[in-house]
C-alpha cells in the first residue's frame, strides 16, 4: 500500500521525539541530519554506504588543476536578477533576497560564487524531469548567480516559488524554497542547500525539511522577512545568511559544518 501523509507523520514525529530525549539525556547536539533519514525515501537508497575515496593520491589540488573555473568576467549585470533575463516578465510575486556569507566567527566571505536554482510561481522547474503539470513559464528559467561583495554579501531578484508536489508519499508536497549553491575558491568545494520563506503550513509535513533535526537548526534555513529590504512599488524582501561553519552553521546537503 502507498504510504500517507500520516505514515510519514507517524515516522518524523518518532525520529523527533528520540533526537529530543537523547539531547535532553546529554548527546550532542546534531546541527545536520543523517543520510538515511527514513521519512525521505530516496535517502535511505542513495545515502553513501562506502568511506570516502581519496582521489590523486589524495592531494585535492590536481583535481582542481582540471576542473572548471570561473572568474568575474563569468558574471553579467542580469544573472542576479532572474525577473529581467528574457523578452518578458515572469508571472509571480516578485521577490527580493539578500543576505552575507559568513565564516564561523562572522567574518565576511568575499568574493564567492553563490548560484541558485528554483521553481517558478507555479511550482514547476524549467527542466525536461518535472513533469508536474503546472504551466511553464516563457520569461523564468529559475537560475541565477553572483559573486559575493567585499562584506560578504550578496542579492537576487527573483520570483517567489510555487510549492510542488514530489511523490515521496501520498500527497507529498515540497514548502516553497531556494536550492543554493556556495563555491570556494574551486569547484570541489561546492556547498549546496535550502532556503525557505516564513509561516509556510507545510513546514510540518515535509520530511526533507524535518530530516533536519534539530529545532534551532532548522530555523537557521528559513529567511526573515525585511520590510527595509522591500522596494516599494516593486518586490517585498526576504534576508538570509549562509554561515559556513561552526556552531550557527547553514545545513549543508553534504553534511558538512
Amino acid at each position: 500500500m502507498a504510504l500517507t501523509q500520516s505514515d510519514i507523520d507517524v515516522e518524523v514525529g518518532d525520529l523527533q521525539d528520540a533526537y529530543d530525549k537523547a539531547v535532553a539525556e546529554g548527546a550532542p547536539v546534531q546541527n545536520h541530519p543523517p543520510r538515511d533519514y527514513a521519512p525521505y525515501r530516496s535517502s535511505v537508497l542513495r545515502h553513501p554506504k562506502q568511506p570516502l575515496v581519496a582521489v590523486s593520491g589524495g592531494d585535492p589540488e590536481t583535481v582542481e588543476l582540471s576542473g572548471p573555473v570561473f572568474g568575474v568576467t563569468d558574471i553579467t549585470d542580469i544573472d542576479s536578477d532572474l525577473t529581467i533575463q528574457h523578452q518578458g516578465e515572469p508571472l509571480g510575486e516578485r521577490i527580493t533576497v539578500s543576505g552575507r556569507l559568513l565564516d564561523r566567527d562572522g567574518r565576511p566571505v568575499r568574493g564567492q560564487l553563490i548560484e541558485l536554482w528554483q521553481a517558478n510561481a507555479s511550482g514547476r522547474y524549467a527542466h525536461l524531469r518535472d513533469q508536474h503539470p503546472a504551466p511553464l513559464d516563457p520569461n523564468f528559467t529559475g537560475v541565477g548567480r553572483v559573486l559575493t561583495d567585499d562584506q560578504g554579501a550578496y542579492r537576487f531578484t527573483t520570483i517567489k516559488p510555487g510549492a510542488y508536489p514530489w511523490r515521496n508519499h501520498t500527497n507529498a508536497w515540497r514548502p516553497a524554497h531556494i536550492h543554493f549553491s556556495v563555491f570556494g575558491t574551486a569547484f570541489t568545494q561546492r556547498l549546496v542547500t535550502q532556503m525557505y520563506f516564513p509561516n509556510d503550513p507545510l513546514f510540518r509535513y515535509d520530511p526533507i525539511l524535518r530530516s533536519v533535526t534539530d529545532e534551532a537548526a532548522r530555523n537557521r534555513l528559513v529567511a526573515e522577512y525585511n520590510h527595509d529590504l522591500s522596494q516599494p512599488e516593486f518586490s517585498l524582501g526576504y534576508e538570509w545568511d549562509i554561515v559556513l561553519d561552526g556552531p550557527s552553521a547553514t545545513w549543508i546537503e553534504e553534511g558538512r559544518d
